[in-house]
């Protein structure tokens, strides 16, 4: 950071090491003239200080005044009102004109100078609007939860503003601090914590919160979509309309839908869940299904339980996933060149809406109108965008054996899936520009790989600290292109260590899932691209022998040996004595185990490799991370994806806050 002093009318220049970003400054009789108002009179106007910062050649303009407070104005704040000025003078009028005579001495002046980071102390007293409070202090908690200050401080205060209601911070930290008592933040889902108390800290330290805590499960990195929709974009809403839920844990509800009739084709740009109020933790998943166009309006008269015996036969028609949202997921913008077609010949006509709710304490009364809002255009875009699900197919053959602290499944979108239907369809491949990651209470992580030729790429999609109250698509901050003959696996970490039974795949949150749903153009014949493990070796690795055939029950009846004869497979697994070496030894086997290949096209049809059995890929050169090291620049990459740079957060801490700060 350069620092240069000057009187007004000096003109100033950037020191020569900074040569590559100089910039000069005139400060001329107009911008002196702005100044000098009665909020600065001439006489308390002592100097202007330039804290020149290099990366993007800001500046902070320090008028030195016989006040004592400071105002800080941030980049934003600033930037709004540079839209409406045409000169100097007036940029100056705009921001004095909230401040009072009495207040202040610090400005972000953004008229000369490039929008950047900003670095700024802090002062003595409370200030009733923008501006910066005490230093932040960098603390940890210690084995018993105490709070201690970290003798590395890396948290470093940018902005804040208060006032009766709201406190703002706006802090900054490097990705990778190089210390034992920070955590690295990466793509993965960070746990963020909050907690304050009325009061400000005294010497001793933060003073205990009590109940004014609380947590929020984000996603720091996912790169965010600018919202490119105006408040007049037409939208409809597929809403379910007061439907009762049951006094068990999980329903699955199903409705079809019809899509409005459009005379032209339409690009669907963005979908928000529409979730009834008080009702964010009931509904856990949402998933919207293109069915069958040979219907008349009959199938919309009612819904049902999904997976019921007696649900309509039309509903088996629906296979075709074209959009997901999950619980803690917010609405999706389409990037400004894809979008979800409608209106075409080929486009969904009806669909069919699944949501899940998750009852676990069994309340009764239970009446939910939930559902999606879809915003859509005339105005098309360059592709259209298909969905792809990929990983575990869901059945009681994907299985996770009690009492393991890690124990990982696989599910393949196989190398023969892809081949042949990208080869027929788009061999120059398919661009992947989302994808959400989905699985149940058990899960802790969640990794979607890419191989090409025996080889790793990096990976598509991955959460390593993978929260079932929060799923939503990942944008991928580049697209990724999937060829003909690729690998794609859905890789899961379980933890059962407080489970004494088996856990199984399947819809309950109870059960197990392991997918991946990828957002990808331009859309091709291909909705599914699965594996299901083999059973029978499973089986074998517990003593199972024989079976009884052919299979008339299900689950499945064991002939032998004695101590499983007339169990079924489900019951035989549980009653295995499973111990963790047992545990590691078994999903050693599954994980080298062939599959079988599940890959499906629109209304029920399959492509013909489906049901044939596959090996999992030869990994011949597995993909290599960079190694993470202390005392690197912040400009160094992290895993090769994206720069080390400033994390910006704002925290808003709510209504409870009184104008003493935290």
């Amino acid at each position: 950071m350069g620092f240069l002093e000057a009187e007004t009318g000096e003109k100033l220049q950037a020191p020569v090491e900074h040569d590559d970003r100089r910039k000069q400054f005139f400060f001329s009789q107009d911008l002196r003239a702005a100044v000098l108002t009665p909020s600065f009179p001439q006489a308390e106007l002592k100097s202007i200080h330039i804290f020149y910062y290099t990366r993007q050649s800001f500046c902070l303009i320090l008028f030195n005044t016989a006040s004592v407070k400071a105002l800080f104005y941030s980049t934003d704040f600033i930037s709004e009102r540079r839209k409406k000025t045409d000169n100097a003078q007036e940029g100056v009028e705009h921001l004095l004109d909230h401040i009072s005579e009495q207040e202040p001495l610090a400005i972000l002046f953004s008229i000369f100078c490039d929008l950047a980071e900003l670095v700024f102390s802090s002062i003595e007293e409370e200030c009733p609007d923008l501006c910066f409070p005490s230093p932040t202090q960098d603390y940890f908690t210690n084995a018993n939860k105490e709070l201690e200050k970290d003798a590395q401080q890396d948290y470093h205060l940018d902005y804040a503003m208060e006032n009766s209601t709201h406190t703002v911070i706006e802090f900054t930290r490097e990705l990778h601090t190089c210390d034992a008592n920070d955590k690295i933040i990466t793509d993965s889902t960070v746990r963020v914590i909050w907690a304050y108390h009325h009061e400000d800290p005294g010497d001793s330290g933060p003073k205990y919160h009590d109940s004014n805590r609380g947590t929020k499960s984000l996603r720091l990195l996912n790169p965010e979509k600018a919202n490119v929709l105006s408040t007049a974009s037409p939208y409809f809403d597929l809403v379910n309309q007061d439907v009762p839920i049951p006094n068990k844990g999980t329903t699955y509800w199903c409705q079809m839908f019809k899509i409005p009739a459009f005379q032209e084709k339409h690009h669907v740009i963005k979908v928000e869940p529409v979730i009834e109020k008080g009702h964010e933790s009931l509904v856990h998943h949402i998933l919207l299904y293109q069915c069958s166009s040979n219907f008349n309006d009959s199938v919309l008269d009612y819904g049902h339980e999904c997976y019921h015996p007696n649900m309509p036969d039309a509903f088996l028609t629906c296979e075709t996933v074209i959009f997901a949202w999950a619980i803690g997921g917010e609405g999706f913008t389409y990037p400004p060149h894809v979008g979800l077609s409608l209106g075409m010949p080929l486009d969904p006509h009806y669909v069919l809406l699944e949501v899940h709710y998750d009852n676990p304490a069994h309340k009764k009364g239970l009446i939910d109108s939930s559902g999606l809002r879809f915003f859509h255009t005339t105005d098309i875009r360059k592709y259209d965008a298909g969905v792809i699900e990929a990983g575990l197919w869901v059945s009681l053959f994907h299985t996770i054996p009690p009492g393991m602290p890690e124990f990982r499944s696989e599910g393949h979108c196989t190398l023969e899936c892809l081949e042949e239907a990208l080869g027929a369809e788009k061999p120059s491949g398919i661009h992947v520009f989302a994808v959400l990651l989905h699985a149940h209470l058990a899960g802790r992580g969640v990794r979607l790989r890419h191989f090409r030729n025996g080889e790793e790429m990096q990976s598509l999609a991955y959460d390593d600290d993978f929260d079932f109250n929060f799923q939503e698509f990942q944008y991928l901050k580049e697209e990724q292109t999937i060829l003909p003959g690729d690998n794609l696996i859905t890789e899961c970490r379980y933890n059962t260590k407080d489970r004494s039974g088996m856990t199984w795949g399947g819809l309950s949150t109870r059960n197990e899932m392991c997918l991946s749903y990828l957002l990808y153009y331009p859309r091709i014949n291909l909705t599914r691209c699965a594996s299901i493990p083999d059973i029978m070796e499973q089986l074998q690795f517990i003593g199972v022998k024989e079976i009884y055939r052919p299979v008339t029950t299900w689950p499945f009846i064991i002939k032998s040996p004695k101590q499983y004869k007339n169990l079924s497979f489900m019951d035989a697994m549980n009653k295995f004595k499973w111990t963790k070496k047992e545990g590691l030894s078994f999903n050693k086997l599954v994980l080298s185990l062939p599959v079988n290949v599940r890959c499906s096209k629109t209304d029920n049809a399959e492509w013909s490799i489906q049901g044939m059995t596959a090996l999992p890929p030869d990994i011949q050169r597995p993909y290599k991370t960079e190694p993470l090291v202390c005392g690197t620049s912040a400009s160094s990459p992290l895993h090769g994806v994206f720069s080390l740079r400033l994390l910006l957060c704002s925290l808003l801490l709510g209504s409870l806050l009184s104008t003493q700060g935290l």
